[in-house]
């Protein structure tokens, strides 16, 4: 079967990544099924019908994670799942509402979706370098970190590092079931996403890196930053799919950076915004307690993009969108 005649699924098609995965497949002439939480709300639907190729090969679908059976009508007579809808929040007053049953009740309910239709042999999951981290293994200096690392539900829970809990179990839910039901499931595990923005509403990682931008406010309180562009990501997706021998996990992470050093770009690149003038190269000299393997994404067909172009990419992107001015 020819490339122009591959149908695909997209779930939770409004969001960032998923915005960019939409755009990308369509680019290379895939017909897209896009499912989003509501086909009358614009600002799910807006930017994607804009997207060229969209009147012409991308078809919306309305569908909820939590509603068993919605999925079924979206991935009818496609070759391929991309699974990206989870909500990504880090702060919840309801654990096992806001984020442990949509991410583990909706995998499973995307993926008994699939299994029921013959032509689907692979699914792509959106998963996180939170599946990785949060284990037995040490972040000492000098390790590389890499897809053999595994979060521990445990370790998870006690630390109430809720998203890494709920991306954690999904992850492992669905390779039981893909073992269980035998088609393949590669999974995308991205670091912290940034780049230009495709929706209209600011997703949290970019929210994150404005404040940052903006206010000095830190995401993290160690201030390191796991980087990789949403375009990478996306395209990750789609090789993974593509590349007959992809298989397992494949860590997307670009770079391993403090905050200093983000700091630094964003001074060179634009000199008179006042925020970043009390960041200098002297800043980014303490050493990285850990870096990030490549290899598998790269052995994927990942080129990552430069750290400058990303930052820079998303700067103007927030500027264009209204979200920052400077």
């Amino acid at each position: 079967m020819s490339r122009e005649e591959k149908v695909v699924c997209v779930t939770g098609a409004s969001g960032f990544i998923a915005s960019w995965l939409v755009e990308l497949l369509l680019a290379r002439g895939y017909f897209v099924h896009a499912t989003v939480r509501s086909l009358d709300d614009p600002k799910k639907t807006e930017h994607l019908l804009a997207l060229e190729g969209a009147k012409e090969r991308l078809s919306l679908f309305e569908a909820n994670l939590l509603k068993e059976g919605s999925f079924e009508a979206a991935v009818n007579g496609c070759q391929c799942v991309f699974h990206t809808a989870s909500p990504v929040l880090f702060s919840v007053s309801d654990p096992q509402v806001q984020l442990l049953d949509p991410a583990l009740k909706g995998t499973l309910n995307v993926l008994n979706s699939a299994a029921k239709v013959s032509s689907i042999k692979r699914v792509i999951l959106t998963s996180s370098i939170a599946t990785i981290l949060y284990g037995t293994k040490p972040l000492e200096s000098g390790v590389m970190v890499d897809e053999t690392w595994f979060s521990d539900p445990v370790i998870c829970e006690q630390t109430k590092s809720w998203y890494s809990l709920a991306k954690t179990l999904a992850e492992n839910a669905a390779v039981k079931f893909s073992e269980d039901k035998g088609f393949e499931l590669v999974v995308i595990n991205p670091g912290y996403v940034i780049g230009p923005v495709l929706q209209p509403t600011l997703n949290f990682t970019s929210e994150g890196i404005m404040s940052l931008i903006k206010h000095g406010k830190e995401v993290y309180t160690d201030g390191i930053y796991r980087l990789v562009d949403v375009r990478d990501v996306a395209n990750a997706h789609i090789l993974a799919f593509e590349n007959p021998e992809a298989n397992g996990r494949y860590i997307m992470i670009g770079n391993v950076v403090r905050s200093p050093e983000i700091m630094t770009i964003v001074n060179k690149l634009y000199p008179n915004f006042s925020h970043s003038e009390r960041y200098e190269d002297g800043m980014c000299a303490e050493l990285l307690p850990y870096n990030v393997s490549r290899v598998r994404a790269e052995g994927l067909g990942v080129e990552f993009t430069p750290i400058e172009t990303s930052i820079k990419d998303t700067i103007e992107s927030l500027k264009e969108n209204n979200f920052m001015s400077f």
